[in-house]
């Protein structure tokens, strides 16, 4: 899928939060932007156990009104109460990162999507065979309705964060399965969603897969307790935003926690878990035993260069003992789900691994 018209970089920058999201460089404050709000809360926790535990239908078995022979249905549980669903859903249409990577990763090409803020409108790290041929519904945060309606699908997948305004005119299209948020949640909404395309097994698959890797990445960090030692920060430039510094309750936290690897103190000062956002004068708190960092946009604007030839960065200890490593934003912060995941801990073994 390649956008009619992408936008210039900078002003694809601009929308930092649509695609990510993060607060972009709107000047948004925090407590302003609701795409901030990565974190599990005590209510969205109980949604998503209830998620993974149920998928209910009539027949009160596997959830299915009807066999998928004769076009059935089934009822399952979302951010929104009970959806019933296609038996075997054939034409999916995703309207964010997350339910792409999902749909990918249990072997559905989606009829449909929206594009991200990046040239190609698709996230560089999904394989090109698996999302050519996916026509455009436009912008994340904007998506098309008569595109969405003119492809006909039988499902549609997002959240409520991204979409819940637009969940009604969604549903007149089709049955519409939202998950509470997006981001920290991920394996959780990864199950509604293998719940709501009839992919069980392929679920299982993928999530056995992936905690395999995470274990032979620990072993090849040095085993369990040499990891944990391992303390590890992940830096995020964006333009007309301060630099941030990942704290542990967002999507790349909790792979750098199921590798086994440590986190430095200022990881605990974000006050909502998600990123502790500081000035490019405070930049050596973001120091560890190793630093990953990505931009978001142009490098200058997002003050990455700066920050970069500074003489806080260059003092850092990560930086004196050559334990700093560019990361691909698309793979590490805009893409979520298991396909990304495991591409991810790649990166940890390959960088960090003896």
């Amino acid at each position: 899928m390649t956008p009619s018209s992408p936008a210039p970089r900078s002003a694809r920058a601009a929308r930092a939060a649509r695609s990510t999201g993060f607060p972009g460089p709107s000047g948004s404050s925090r407590a302003a932007s609701p795409f901030r709000g990565r974190r599990l809360g005590a209510g969205a926790f109980l949604l998503t156990s209830a998620l993974l535990l149920t998928a209910c239908g009539s027949d009160g078995s596997d959830g299915s009104d009807g066999d998928a022979a004769s076009g059935g249905t089934r009822t399952v549980q979302t951010a929104m109460g009970e959806v019933k669903v296609p038996t075997a859903p054939e034409r999916v249409v995703v309207l964010d990162t997350a339910e792409l990577d999902s749909a990918i990763t249990l072997g559905v090409k989606p009829v449909g999507s929206t594009h991200a803020d990046v040239d190609g409108g698709f996230l560089g790290y999904l394989p090109e065979d698996e999302v050519a041929g996916i026509k455009d519904v436009g912008e994340m945060m904007t998506p098309n309705m008569e595109a969405i309606a003119a492809l006909k699908p039988d499902l549609i997948l997002t959240s409520k964060v991204r979409h819940g305004t637009r969940y009604e005119a969604l549903s007149k299209i089709a049955p519409t399965v939202m998950t509470e948020t997006t981001g920290y949640p991920w394996k959780e909404n990864f199950q509604v969603h293998a719940q709501a395309l009839n992919k069980p097994a392929e679920a299982k698959k993928a999530v056995a897969a992936y905690e395999a890797r995470a274990a032979e990445v620990t072993t090849a960090l040095g085993g369990p307790a040499k990891a944990a030692a391992t303390k590890v920060n992940v830096v995020r430039f964006v333009e007309g935003a301060d630099v941030r510094i990942y704290g542990k309750q967002n999507y790349i936290a909790t792979i750098l926690a199921d590798a086994g690897l440590g986190r430095p103190p200022v990881a605990d000062r974000a006050k909502d878990g998600f990123s502790y956002d500081v000035s490019p004068e405070k930049i050596d708190l973001a120091d560890a035993d190793a630093v990953f960092h990505t931009t978001y946009g142009d490098p200058d604007k997002a003050r990455q260069t700066q920050v970069l030839n500074s003489g806080l960065w260059k003092n850092m200890k990560a930086v004196k003992t050559g334990k700093v490593f560019t990361a691909d934003d698309e793979l590490w912060i805009q893409g979520i789900g298991y396909t990304a995941a495991g591409k991810i801990l790649d990166d940890l073994a390959a960088r960090l691994g003896s």
